[in-house]
């Protein structure tokens, strides 16, 4: 089955919701492009539905089915990420430590930066050592708003 995809307008711009198999395997911040088939599914629209939650505050949590294509290792850190309760960080540190590997540091933050699918699987929610932000696919303005969204900053 192809992937199927759908632009949304948010707060933080324009994002884009792919499925594949009955699952959503990415969002991305921004316009598509041409890889997939434009679409209106019940599982995007659900997508859709709790970002727009998400985004008033309103929903602390997703539930629309996750399938992330990465190796074992980001797959352990990506569960991780989706530990870390709404209005929480966790430095990458503490992400090493919590799936066992505490010299992996780097490792987790390169994990965090492969997560196809931000908002979702929180990795907004991971700051440096020092509290200060880090990287995000979407900007440090878009993991600022987040944050703040979730009153932590």
């Amino acid at each position: 089955m192809p992937v199927l995809w759908r632009e949304i307008s948010s707060p933080i711009g324009t994002l884009t919701l792919f499925e594949e198999d009955g699952a959503l395997c990415q969002l991305a911040f921004g316009q598509a492009g041409t890889t997939g088939l434009p679409a209106e599914t019940p599982l995007l629209s659900l997508a859709e539905e709790q970002l727009s939650g998400y985004f008033a505050g309103e929903l602390h949590g997703f539930s629309v089915p996750l399938r992330p294509s990465g190796t074992p290792f980001q797959q352990k850190v990506w569960m991780a990420l989706q530990e870390i309760p709404w209005g929480e960080t966790r430095t990458y540190q503490q992400l090493a430590m919590q799936i066992g590997q505490p010299q992996a540091c780097r490792a987790v933050g390169m994990a965090n930066h492969r997560n196809p699918l931000p908002i979702f699987i929180p990795c907004h929610r991971v700051i440096g050592k020092n509290g200060t932000l880090t990287g995000y696919a979407g900007g440090l303005a878009v993991k600022q708003f987040l944050l703040e969204l979730e009153g932590v900053r």
